[in-house]
């Protein structure tokens, strides 16, 4: 094998591991519906198809807001949300402040990605704390 083709087997399993790391696990709790089966009735806006009563969910009330990679200002914009757009929040932390809220929501989307609290209103049960 030439020096040329290790190279660029080496290249490519690099580039592997790397989007490996970078690409963020998803969770598979509750998923088989067994935890969650009696619940269902209970909780109609909980996802379609399938139940989590892990998950609450919000409204965005911004016009557009960012959904970044941290739960700051500074973290990398993932995607934009829309005024109006239904998301699945995972979880609440405390992050950088955003016009006297500090509350920041782990969105499950698609993508995993963070939103200030303060342009998201919660539709039903608060998020349980991360």
């Amino acid at each position: 094998m030439s020096l040329r083709s290790r190279f660029s087997i080496a290249v490519t399993a690099g580039a592997l591991a790397v989007s490996a790391l970078a690409v963020p696990a998803a969770a598979a709790d509750d998923w088989d519906g067994a935890a969650s089966t009696s619940h269902q009735s209970q909780n109609p806006n909980q996802g379609q198809g399938h139940t989590n009563q892990r998950l609450s969910r919000g409204v965005v009330t911004a016009s557009s807001l960012a959904l970044r990679s941290a739960p700051n200002r500074g973290g990398q914009i993932i995607r934009w949300a829309e005024r109006g757009e239904v998301v699945s929040i995972f979880c609440r932390t405390n992050g950088q402040n955003v016009q006297g809220d500090r509350q920041w929501y782990l969105l499950t989307d698609g993508t995993w990605a963070w939103g200030s609290a303060r342009y998201i209103r919660v539709l039903g049960t608060a998020p349980r704390w991360c």
